[in-house]
């Protein structure tokens, strides 16, 4: 009975101890560092929409559907560049007494290419079937990735460069890595302005839309801690 009271004892006070809050680490020290740098946009969407106006919603409708099949079919006849039914609606409009006075359609077709020449071309070409509504270039998957493995170099070495400065300036001789993470912006453009839309929108019938891609800002960020060393 007495050995029994002592075990449980004996693991009661482990018990307590293992409880007991750790102090925390000494030299411990906390970093960041990036690297950012602006890349070319390489991929240009074009959103280009007809709209229809009439008494019936079913002529409407099959108007608006043969002319986006045209669209999309000298689209797809165009090497280097994608295209994709967008959005398609048909509404009513109502007059002061809340009867339905006429319907209205909209039909959307999305060019998407990094050939900014060919889609220049075919939107203008594209202009007497659907007018362009909307502009925006971005950083293609393959150029992003290849950016941020570049990025990737600098950003740890600039984070090694900092852990070793301070490690020094706080009287310490050396450190170690305790832990690290890594992480990306994806790459980031700026909206298309609305002067350059409007522009674009606007481009006399057939002549080729004009295409002035910006720069994406991408950025590689590495935080971690590390623990000094004396």
């Amino acid at each position: 009975m007495k050995q029994l009271l002592a075990a449980t004892l004996l693991s009661t006070t482990a018990a307590v101890a293992s409880a007991q809050p750790l102090p925390p680490p000494a030299g411990v020290l906390s970093l960041s560092a990036e690297a950012v740098t602006e890349v070319p946009t390489d991929v240009v969407q074009l959103t280009l929409a007809a709209e229809q106006e009439g008494a019936e919603p079913s002529a409407i409708s099959s108007a608006l559907s043969a002319r986006t099949q045209a669209v999309l079919a000298q689209a797809k006849r165009t090497s280097g560049v994608e295209a994709q039914s967008g959005g398609f609606t048909i509404h009513p409009s109502t007059d002061r007494n809340g009867r339905i006075s006429t319907w209205r359609g909209r039909s959307e077709v999305i060019l998407k290419s990094k050939d900014f020449a060919a889609v220049s071309k075919l939107a203008g070409e594209l202009a007497n079937q659907m007018q362009v509504q909307n502009v925006a270039f971005s950083l293609s998957r393959e150029a992003r990735q290849a950016t941020e493995a570049k990025l990737a170099e600098q950003a740890v070495s600039a984070f090694r460069d900092k852990a070793q400065t301070s490690t020094k300036l706080f009287g310490y001789s050396s450190y170690t890595i305790r832990e690290v993470s890594m992480n990306d912006s994806g790459g980031v453009v700026p909206p298309t302005p609305r002067m350059y839309a409007a522009k674009a929108m606007s481009a006399d019938a057939g002549a080729p839309i004009p295409m002035e891609g910006g720069k994406a800002h991408v950025t590689v960020s590495v935080n971690g801690s590390v623990q000094m060393v004396k």
